[in-house]
């Protein structure tokens, strides 16, 4: 029997609906971070304006508490960047990734790490940050001296690499940009990592947040490769689907997917978005021309807005004394609907951001057209 082919649109609105931005939610931070499988968090706010996005009221508080509380915890996990996840699954997700992440380390300190024991500076490393939480400089100074001649960096990354270091606070706090100290997941939070999970519990989580999915873009997820055999092993227990060019699609069966024409709802999403960078073929979140615009060399993704669903530009938050301005960037030009909208909720943005100063929003020209 031929797979059911799933629309653009369809996709959109099964993404938008697991990454619960359709409408806002009443359901606690925690949870929501683990239905969206956590936040990217290279910087101290996005996620913040994330969960403001995606849930009914939320207020930075809600998150610090968590933070300080040690119920939620930033640290590298998919595709070795920094991540805001629950506790659980930094030690279900971390040792999923580990190999991910000794792949990154060999591609970019072979050299310098060559006849190195890197088990013993692992295990230096995890002594000095469990004794002490220290920033990457630290870190690899204190290892320099017990490892004469190698260079202090690339032995704080043989920490990163084999030890699952978490960011303390006041790191990921609201506002807060300074240094991050890290220490181990397992010091943190008195518990040992997961050793009971393989590549089909990593699929089956990817896909309750993300999918429908190939098996390519959990990889590009992940940063995992090889998961085509754990995908084929799954298949039995998926629904099956086709995108629009062919390519094979696996899903949970009983997973929400809303028909095409479901109202989505204009939504600002914080830098380094997951659902831009989540998948092979992120045409059903934006365009080719315009992922072109926000993929840059640097790796810094803007902050976007959704319109109908799909990415429509950027937007930055000025602060200029006692004035806060929303700039809000299109790539094309706006209808006044669509308009109206934004500065709606862009009001609301600046609420939330900084309910202390006065307020303005400012939409720059489109295309050398007046938006």
């Amino acid at each position: 029997m031929a797979a059911d082919v799933l629309s653009r649109r369809e996709l959109n609105r099964a993404t938008l609906e697991r990454q619960l931005l359709l409408r806002r939610w009443s359901v606690p931070v925690a949870e929501a971070l683990e239905r969206v499988v956590g936040m990217q968090a290279q910087a101290p706010n996005p996620p913040y304006f994330g969960l403001w996005a995606r849930l009914e009221g939320f207020h930075q508080d809600d998150l610090i508490k968590l933070v300080q509380e040690r119920e939620v915890v930033r640290i590298a996990l998919m595709r070795s960047t920094i991540h805001l996840v629950t506790a659980g699954d930094c030690l279900f997700l971390r040792p999923l990734v580990q190999v991910m992440h000794e792949r990154g380390f060999g591609s970019g300190y072979r050299k310098l790490a060559d006849g190195l024991d890197v088990a013993a500076v692992a295990a230096a490393g995890r002594t000095l940050v469990e004794a002490k939480p220290m920033t990457f400089a630290e870190l690899g100074e204190q290892l320099a001296q017990r490892f004469a001649g190698r260079d202090p960096h690339m032995l704080a990354m043989v920490v990163r690499t084999w030890v699952p270091l978490v960011q303390v606070p006041p790191r990921g706090l609201w506002g807060f940009s300074g240094q991050a100290a890290h220490t181990s997941a397992e010091q943190w939070l008195g518990r040992a990592l997961r050793t009971d999970a393989g590549g089909q519990e990593l699929i089956l989580r990817y896909l309750a947040g993300f999918g429908p999915a190939s098996v390519r873009d959990v990889q590009t997820w992940a940063g995992v490769t090889r998961l085509k055999e754990p995908m084929e092993q799954l298949r039995p227990r998926l629904r099956v689907f086709r995108d629009e060019q062919g390519v094979e699609l696996f899903d949970l069966p009983e997973a929400p997917r809303p028909s095409a024409d479901v109202t989505a709802p204009a939504r600002f999403v914080a830098e380094f978005e997951n659902m831009l960078l989540s998948y092979a073929d992120r045409s059903r979140i934006i365009s080719e021309e315009h992922r072109k615009r926000i993929f840059t060399p640097n790796g810094l993704i803007p902050g976007t807005f959704l319109l109908d669903g799909f990415v429509a530009g950027t937007w930055r938050l000025q602060r200029q004394r006692d004035e806060s301005v929303l700039q809000v960037s299109p790539f094309g030009r706006l209808s006044k609907a669509d308009r109206a909208a934004l500065q709606a909720e862009g009001l609301k943005l600046l609420a939330f951001a900084a309910p202390e100063t006065d307020h303005d929003i400012r939409f720059e020209p489109a295309a050398g057209r007046a938006a």
